[in-house]
């Protein structure tokens, strides 16, 4: 019987928090909540396939990503995978000092925000060369700042945040077949001069 993808999945083990900190294998857990093959994945995220092929490898001996099945493409037979969550929180149980759990969470969400970063700029591109061929391409963007008394204001505030966006886009999602489908990021961070903003 097909396991069943979690929704979160709590890291509890330093193997798979190392490999959650690679942006690279980060990036291919996010394309994997359906099944993919290596050189799907690949060219998502404008790869080549022998290396996703590599972390997707990586990914599967620490338990993050399974195999869901094979196709038959042309001569070769590609191997499907699937992340076995969807969200992934790193567990305060890990056997590292609670500051260093921090630090790596920290070190974990300024990468991908890096990587996510780099990846708009690569879709933002694209969509305006399909602009310039007199194409509407709606967007939207958001830019503001907080001021944030304490950590914990911080937290309550990132926690509430998330919520509220969670909401929104249960309320307008649809699964009708045909739909055009939008991306959705939202980062929150400090500004350049350290303070919380």
């Amino acid at each position: 019987m097909e396991q069943a993808q979690l929704e979160t999945y709590v890291v509890e083990t330093p193997e798979q928090a190392m490999a959650l900190l690679n942006p690279l294998r980060a990036e291919i857990l996010s394309r994997l909540a359906e099944p993919a093959s290596a050189a799907e994945v690949a060219r998502s995220i404008q790869e080549i396939p022998q290396r996703i092929n590599y972390h997707l490898k990586a990914l599967e001996k620490v338990g993050l990503v399974r195999r869901v099945g094979s196709r038959q493409v042309r001569n070769l037979v590609e191997v499907l995978y699937v992340a076995i969550a969807r969200t992934y929180v790193l567990s305060e149980g890990l056997n590292w000092a609670g500051n260093t759990v921090q630090q790596m969470k920290d070190q974990g969400s300024l990468a991908h925000l890096v990587h996510t970063a780099e990846r708009i700029k690569r879709d933002a591109l694209k969509l305006m060369e399909r602009s310039d061929q007199e194409e509407e391409i709606p967007s939207a963007t958001l830019d503001a700042q907080i001021q944030l008394a304490s950590a914990e204001a911080r937290s309550a505030f990132v926690e509430e945040y998330m919520q509220l966006v969670k909401q929104l886009v249960s309320k307008y999602q649809t699964a009708a077949e045909g739909q055009e489908t939008y991306q959705v990021i939202l980062a929150v961070y400090p500004n350049e001069g350290g303070e919380e903003k």
